[in-house]
This record gives structure tokens, sequence and C-alpha cells, in this order.
């Protein structure tokens, strides 16, 4: 279930983030921001993810883990016809 604290949460990390988009300079340029404000940014999108994570625990979400999409998948979809098939391969002996 929402929390208003939560909303207000996801809203404020968009906005800096796409604050962040708009300003970053192009290679080469020099940085629109002073390092002070550069960092106190990070220090703000940091407290806020922490908080949504204090929330998610406290409510009991599963919250998951960004991924690359190019990084290969954890799992493995094995289709439920194939399970027989790896067995009697002599894929587990106990």
């Amino acid at each position: 279930m929402p929390s208003k604290e939560r909303d207000i949460l996801m809203v404020m990390r968009k906005v800096l983030t796409s604050v962040i988009r708009e300003i970053t300079p192009a290679p080469g340029s020099p940085a629109p921001l002073s390092e002070q404000t550069t960092m106190d940014v990070r220090e703000c999108l940091k407290l806020i993810a922490v908080r949504e994570r204090e929330l998610a625990d406290a409510a009991g979400a599963v919250v998951e883990k960004p991924y690359y999409v190019d990084e290969p998948p954890d799992t493995k979809v094995v289709s439920v016809t194939d399970i027989g098939n790896m067995s009697s391969k002599g894929g587990d002996k106990e």
C-alpha cells in the first residue's frame, strides 16, 4: 500500500535525477554545478534511497535489484517437460 511519504520520495528522486540528466554537460565541458552542490545532490539521493528501503522493509515489500540489460540472468527457465529429461540424463544421483 503506497504511503504519502513513499510517493513524495519517489517524486523527489525522479525530479532530482531528471535535473541531473538535463544539466549534465557534454564530455570535456565544465560542470554547471559547484562541487559542493554536486555532493549535496548525491547526499539527497542517498537519503531518499535509504528511506525508501526502510519503508519497503517495514511494509515487507521485496525490492528488486536493478540490473543491466546485457547482464546474464541469475536464473534459467526450464520447461516442465524438460525436468524429467534432465534427471534421466544422470544430473541428480542420490
